[in-house]
C-alpha cells in the first residue's frame, strides 16, 4: 500500500471544481461538484436518524434503485433538512442543473447539503453554482482540495485522503475528502464523506465493502453524541484502472478494502480531531476483550464521556471517569482486572492495574495528556477483541460555537 497525496481527484477519470454561490456564507467557497469521466458503480451509507434531509432521500433512491452514479453537488451552509416537498423538489431541480450542464442523465446526479436545519436553500444560486462549476472541473489534485475546503461549514481544516494498492497487476487508487466538526456521533458517519476509486468493482461487492467499514471507522467516531439529518458516505467507482472486475469477495476484494479502510479510517480521525472547538483528537482502544462487540461498547461508551473528554482537555489523569464510564456502558466485565494506560508522542504511562492506581506521576501523565493527539488504552484480560473509538476533548469553545450557529 502506497499512501500518496489528494482526494477526490487522486484516482484517475474523476474532476472537481469548487464555487462560492453565496448559499449563507460570503467571501468564501460554499459548492463542489465532483465528476466521472465514465458511468459509476455508486455505494452509500445514511444517516439512521428518522429526520433525514431532502439530500439523503434522493440519494437512497439513486444508490439502491439506478444502475450508476457520475456526478456529485454538494453546498455547505444550509441543511434542506425539514424543508418538506419543496426541499425534495430542490434535490431534483440541482439535479436538472447539473445534468444540463455535463450532459448526463439526472439520475445519475447525486446531491448533499450540510450546515442549518429548515432553512430553503435558494435554488437560483444553487444553479448559477453549478453553471458556474461545470467548466472548470479538473483532474488535479489542487481542484479535489478546493472541493474539500467548500464543503467545509464548522471544520478549521479540510480533510482529503488517498492510497494505492496493487490489484491484477494494475495500480488501484481509492481518495476521499469529508466534512465534520459538529452534531457527530457514531450510528453511520455522522458526516459528508466523498470516496472515488478507479477500481473496476461490482455495485454488489462496493456497497458491500462500504457497509463492512464504516463499522470501524465512520460508526466509531463522536464529538458530541448527537446524529445529524444529514449523514451520508458516497463510495464511487468508475473502474478505469482496468483491473479484472471484483465480483467476489476474495483476495482482490480484501486489498481493495484495505485501501478503502485507509482512506475511510484517515478521513474519519480527521472529522475526531476537528470537534468543534477542540484541541486534542481522543483516541481509545479497547484491548483484551471478550468479543467485538463488547470491545465497541466499551471503546464507544469511554470516548463518548463528557466527563472524560473534559479531563482530556483539562490534561487530568482522571482515571475513575473512564473506569465509570466503562461501567455504565452495558457491558459486563471485572473491574477489578483492568489495567489502563495513557499514551501519546510524549510517551506511554500505565495509570491503573487489576483496577487500582499504580501510584503514578501525576506529572508524567500531565505531560503524555498534554499533547495534540491522546491514547487511552484499556485492557481488559477477557480474550483477544478489540476495538478503537475516536472522539476529542470538550471545550468552553464548543459551548461558544454552537451557541450562536445559526447567528
Amino acid at each position: 500500500m502506497k499512501i500518496i497525496t489528494g482526494g477526490v481527484t487522486a484516482a484517475k477519470g474523476f474532476r472537481a471544481a469548487a464555487a462560492a454561490a453565496e448559499i449563507k456564507y460570503k467571501n468564501r467557497t460554499d459548492m463542489a461538484m465532483i465528476y466521472s469521466e465514465m458511468p459509476c458503480a455508486a455505494a452509500g451509507t445514511f444517516t439512521t436518524n428518522v429526520v433525514k434531509a431532502a439530500p439523503v432521500k434522493w440519494d437512497q433512491e439513486i444508490v439502491y434503485n439506478h444502475t450508476y452514479a457520475q456526478a456529485v453537488v454538494c453546498n455547505s451552509g444550509i441543511a434542506n433538512a425539514c424543508t418538506g416537498a419543496e426541499g425534495y423538489g430542490y434535490c431534483k431541480d440541482t439535479a436538472d442543473a447539473a445534468a444540463e450542464a455535463l450532459g448526463i442523465p439526472a439520475d445519475s446526479v447525486l446531491v448533499a447539503s450540510t450546515g442549518v436545519i429548515g432553512m430553503q436553500i435558494p435554488m437560483e444560486r444553487i444553479k448559477n453554482g453549478v453553471k458556474a462549476m461545470a467548466p472548470e472541473l479538473s483532474p488535479a489534485l489542487e481542484a479535489g482540495s478546493e472541493a474539500a475546503k467548500a464543503i467545509m461549514t464548522t471544520d478549521t481544516v479540510k480533510k482529503e485522503a488517498a492510497v494505492q494498492v496493487e490489484i491484477g497487476g494494475k495500480t488501484v487508487t481509492v481518495g476521499g475528502m469529508c466534512k465534520g466538526s459538529g452534531m457527530i456521533h457514531p450510528n453511520m458517519c455522522t458526516m459528508l464523506g466523498f470516496v472515488t476509486t478507479d477500481a473496476c468493482i461490482s455495485k454488489k461487492m462496493l456497497q458491500e465493502a462500504l457497509s463492512e467499514d464504516v463499522k470501524d471507522t465512520y460508526n466509531m467516531v463522536s464529538v458530541d453524541g448527537d446524529t445529524s439529518t444529514n449523514d451520508t458516505v458516497l463510495l464511487l467507482a468508475n473502474g478505469m484502472a482496468g483491473n479484472p472486475e471484483i465480483t467476489e469477495k476474495d483476495e482482490d476484494y480484501e486489498t481493495f478494502k484495505k485501501a478503502l479502510n485507509y482512506v475511510n479510517t484517515c478521513l474519519a480521525k480527521k472529522i475526531a480531531g476537528d470537534g468543534e472547538g477542540a484541541t486534542a483528537l481522543f483516541e481509545v482502544k479497547i484491548i483484551g476483550a471478550e468479543n467485538k462487540e463488547q470491545a465497541v461498547t466499551l471503546s464507544k461508551s469511554v470516548v463518548t464521556s463528557s466527563l472524560t473528554k473534559a479531563a482530556i482537555y483539562g490534561h487530568d489523569a482522571n482515571w475513575g471517569r473512564i473506569l465509570c464510564a466503562m461501567g455504565y456502558s452495558g457491558a459486563q466485565f471485572d473491574p477489578e482486572k483492568v489495567d489502563l494506560y495513557f499514551e501519546s508522542r510524549a510517551g506511554k504511562i500505565k495509570i491503573i492495574e487489576n483496577g487500582v492506581s499504580t501510584g503514578y506521576s501525576e506529572e508524567e501523565a500531565t505531560k503524555i495528556l498534554s499533547e495534540n493527539e491522546v491514547t487511552a488504552i484499556a485492557d481488559m484480560k477477557m480474550g483477544n477483541a478489540s476495538a478503537t473509538a475516536w472522539g476529542c476533548d470538550l471545550t468552553y469553545d464548543y459551548v461558544k460555537i454552537n451557541a450562536d450557529y445559526r447567528s
